[in-house]
């Protein structure tokens, strides 16, 4: 147990900054599922409309170190690269 007050102060912080960080992992997650769901299904003109905001969410939690932004874009590009070699 915490027996200072700056101590106790930063488990509440410590608790509340991983909860926020667990929501914005879920995001990113669930961000990827539905792209990859889109590809996998086919559904190459949903995709396209949803790679804009695909790429906004991704760069959004990348900036704030959730995932590093390589990683983001690493997962960006090799779901764009998807999206046009289905098209050609």
């Amino acid at each position: 147990m915490p027996n200072t007050k700056s101590a106790i102060r930063r488990i509440k912080k410590t608790i509340t900054q991983a909860s926020i960080n667990r929501i914005r992992k879920s995001k990113y997650k669930s961000a990827v599922k539905q792209m990859s769901s889109y590809i996998s299904a086919g559904k190459m003109k949903e995709a396209k409309v949803f790679l804009p905001k695909f790429h906004s969410q991704l760069m959004k939690i990348a900036k704030t170190g959730v995932i590093k932004k390589e990683t983001a874009s690493r997962k960006i590009s090799r779901m764009e690269k998807k999206i046009n070699s289905f098209k050609n």
